[in-house]
């Protein structure tokens, strides 16, 4: 083999099933993970043998969609600026046809604005089918921008990328307005589940939720996210799925809460920049059309369907990993001895059902 074009291998396993119930899916599904960070399996697989425990499992509910695009132009003064933006909302249906002109499956459902000295940031939003979006996002943007700059006066291109979209960068704007896919999971586990399975109790997890997930990371100056490790997870799920790894950096943004309902734990993942597509760029890989089709995103769905089936997929896989975690740190040891056991010893993890 060309050594310029090696594949590089990483392990990979299928943990759960995972139970499921929500407005995209209500399944019981294996999922892949692909990482070098072999406790993971078994850490997820604890949280999704708990999913099975309740009739419902893992509730995910898709809240919104939307990939971004943000250009950049030069208007000659702040106030040419603002004329224009007014333009932008005033012309918004005749932008929405200039997209349909160059992509069947790009929709243009919304335009934000910010104004700098003379410079004017712009961010596209649009719905873009089964694709996580980036190319399409950007040859409309591409679009756009061009029929802008011919239709609105005042203004020169300074770039297609403004950094205000924002693309593989950890921001509060894609925490607030989101990017790709936002999906909330809720999970119930009964006091019984708690003690039994995750050796603790919901007063402990959603103490520890508060003072390291939500204290601690605005101690450390976190952007909109207070969780333990939802990049773990994610990346796991990406590299298995043919997903754009470096969309860990926004998709990790996220928020867990932990709550002791009368010793019962209610315990929640909202991942807000979820970037995930089952077409594009990295889906013809023959171990990649695999795993998509055993996870029942080859289906003949309306556009947009698969994904956002692979969307609820990837946060459900966030909470077990998260849930396992938390309640492992409220045990002194644990955490370490995990990985101790199933890494320094350098054995091969068996996950369990």
């Amino acid at each position: 083999m060309n050594e310029d074009h090696a594949i590089a291998a990483v392990p990979m396993q299928w943990v759960g099933p995972l139970r499921i119930s929500g407005n995209v899916a209500t399944t019981e599904i294996e999922i892949p993970l692909a990482t070098y960070e072999s406790p993971l399996w078994p850490s997820v697989q604890r949280g999704a043998k708990i999913s099975r425990q309740t009739e419902e499992g893992i509730v995910a509910t898709l809240v919104d969609e939307r990939m971004t695009r943000s250009v950049l132009v030069e208007a000659d003064d702040a106030q040419t600026a603002y004329a224009a933006a007014q333009q932008l909302r005033a012309r918004f249906e005749e932008l929405c046809e200039v997209v349909r002109t160059c992509s069947r499956f790009a929709e243009l459902i919304g335009v934000r604005h910010e104004i700098t000295a003379n410079l004017l940031f712009i961010r596209f939003e649009f719905t873009t089918g089964d694709a996580s979006g980036h190319n399409m996002a950007t040859l409309a943007s591409d679009v756009l921008l061009t029929h802008i700059l011919k239709v609105i006066p005042g203004l020169s291109y300074a770039s297609i990328s403004g950094n205000y979209c924002t693309d593989k960068k950890a921001t509060a704007i894609n925490g607030i307005l989101g990017r790709g896919k936002n999906v909330v999971t809720e999970l119930l586990v009964p006091e019984a589940v708690v003690t039994a399975m995750l050796h603790t109790t919901a007063a402990k997890i959603a103490e520890l939720n508060v003072r390291k997930n939500l204290i601690g990371t605005l101690l450390a100056g976190g952007i909109r996210s207070a969780n333990a490790h939802y990049a773990n997870m994610l990346l796991a799920f990406y590299l298995a799925t043919g997903q754009d790894a470096a969309n860990i950096v926004e998709g990790s943004q996220g928020v867990t809460v932990a709550e002791d309902r009368d010793g019962d734990l209610y315990f929640s993942c909202t991942l807000p920049n979820l970037i995930v597509g089952t077409v594009g760029n990295g889906k013809g890989l023959d171990f990649v059309e695999s795993n998509l089709e055993r996870l029942g995103c080859r289906a003949d769905r309306a556009p947009g369907e698969n994904a956002q089936r692979l969307a609820v997929l990837t946060a459900a896989a966030v909470l077990c990993g998260e849930l396992s975690l938390l309640a492992a740190q409220t045990n002194p040891g644990e955490l370490m001895q995990a990985h101790v056991r199933l890494e320094r010893n350098n054995e091969t993890t068996r996950v369990g059902r």
